[in-house]
């Protein structure tokens, strides 16, 4: 679903530049940063490095971790 929203033109401008470098999208990287801001602002006793990390971590794929046979 896209739905168009009005937003400051220096925070587009700020998306569009950390968009490029971070290989998203201007929608993707406003839509992280409301995501970053959002689990930020439901953890507040956690850092906002540690929240854009573990938001990172669960974006990654990775391989099913198994244990050795004992």
């Amino acid at each position: 679903m896209s739905i168009s929203i009005r937003i400051d033109d220096a925070l587009y401008e700020t998306a569009k530049v950390r968009a490029k470098a971070e290989m998203r999208s201007i929608p993707q990287q406003v839509a992280y940063w409301a995501k970053v801001g959002r689990a930020a602002l439901d953890n507040p006793d956690l850092p906002i490095e540690f929240v854009r990390d573990t938001l990172l971590a669960m974006e990654e794929e990775s391989e099913p971790f198994e244990l050795p046979d004992a």
